[in-house]
């Protein structure tokens, strides 16, 4: 059976193009890259896409649970302020989930710490391994600022953790365990993924090209969205569909047919009781690796064709792991409300291996539903179709 449409009442993001989701937009609109070189210190050449700016402290209560993890999520809260407050109206806050996923956690606050432990022979003294370090320590900030006392858990799937929790969202509010969730992820920069990607020979020393003959590997972003899902309310548009698959060809590589993410997408579709040809617009996995692209784009042709419009928002961001999924999803909204599609950057020429329609500049009229990709390590895939009010 479809899923029930859930309303998605609110939304907040923060990346390399946008402290907040009207910078985000207006980065996207006029087709504006975030990324530039590495703020952590490397011994290889790393563009990737940096927050800017300052991060306001958290509240006092707080202090021993401050990383920059925690911050980007209390700065994420306070864009949603106002529909947070129109949701505890409305729910008790028992009802009220925490949902969120992350890749990397705290591990840029303990790599500082081991840094100092290196120069100074001791740990700092603030540091503190559980309030900092892991996932669990990002769900108390949350929890403890959205006032939100509803089931919490932290997803850690890779590049799929801030997709998943969308899934969960619709089987908990479905389940009639909870009324509502903040659902989303956060991921910063660490030394460990950028060393990481780089061993696996998949990062770029230049800004990332998906799509293009001459890409040659991803770039890391860091950020963070969070999108509130209710029950019911007034929706300013609607979660649909999730479809999961898991096809475990490879730890690092993608099945070269695409046949897990295929199968995401199709069960995506079937859960939102929706055709293909009813979706507008894809928002793709994307990364510039020269395996991903291929394999994700035959698997789109074979679903959707060669017409729907196809475009990698990491050109903008850089691949934000952790967060990938709840970002993408957030902008596939932003397509939705706003009424365009943005370009995806930098995919002159694209690869003659890839047939669908990348779209190279920003595409104007009305998109009425959006199927956003997050695909994983170990062949974890999730679609999501995000459709407009109805």
């Amino acid at each position: 059976m479809p899923m029930t449409p859930y309303p998605i009442t609110g939304f907040a993001m923060c990346n390399s193009i946008g402290a907040n989701r009207d910078e985000v937009r207006q980065s996207l609109f006029e087709g504006r890259s975030g990324l530039g070189p590495s703020p952590i210190d490397l011994p290889f050449e790393a563009m990737v896409g940096a927050v800017r700016g300052e991060l306001s402290p958290l509240p006092s209560s707080l202090t021993m649970w401050s990383t920059r993890a925690t911050r980007i999520a209390a700065h994420l809260l306070g864009e949603i302020a106002p529909e947070m407050e129109r949701l505890r109206e409305r729910w008790r806050p028992d009802r009220i989930a925490v949902l969120l996923g992350t890749s990397t956690g705290g591990a840029d606050t303990t790599e500082n710490a081991y840094k100092h432990y290196l120069s100074e022979g001791s740990l700092p003294e603030d540091y503190d391994l559980f309030r900092q370090h892991t996932f669990g320590a990002i769900l108390h900030v949350v929890r403890e600022l959205a006032g939100a006392k509803g089931p919490a858990w932290m997803a850690s799937t890779a590049c799929t953790s801030s997709a998943k929790p969308l899934a969960t969202a619709g089987r908990l509010i479905s389940s009639g365990m909870i009324d509502a969730a903040i659902v989303g992820g956060i991921d910063t920069l660490c030394a460990m993924t950028l060393h990481g990607f780089r061993s696996l020979d998949a990062s770029s020393k230049t800004a990332c090209r998906p799509f293009a003959a001459d890409r040659d590997g991803l770039n890391i972003g860091e950020g963070g969205a969070f999108l509130l899902i209710e029950r019911s309310g007034d929706p300013i548009a609607l979660l649909e569909g999730v479809g999961e698959s898991s096809d475990a060809y490879h730890i690092s590589a993608p099945h070269p047919e695409g046949l897990g993410a295929r199968l995401a997408m199709e069960r995506a579709l079937e859960d939102a009781g929706c055709a293909a040809a009813s979706v507008d617009h894809i928002n793709a996995h994307g990364t510039g690796t020269r395996l991903n692209d291929v394999s994700e784009c035959a698997a789109i042709e074979a679903i959707f064709g060669r017409e729907v419009p196809v475009v990698s928002t990491k050109g903008y961001t850089g691949h934000m792991l952790g967060a990938a999924g709840a970002t993408e999803a957030a902008m596939a909204i932003l397509s939705i409300v706003e009424g365009w599609i943005p370009a995806s950057l930098r995919a002159d020429p694209v690869d003659e291996k890839i047939f669908v329609n990348v779209s190279q500049e920003r595409v104007d009229g009305e998109v009425r539903r959006v199927v956003s990709n997050s695909f994983a390590f170990g062949g974890n895939n999730i679609s999501v179709v995000i459709g407009a009010p109805r």
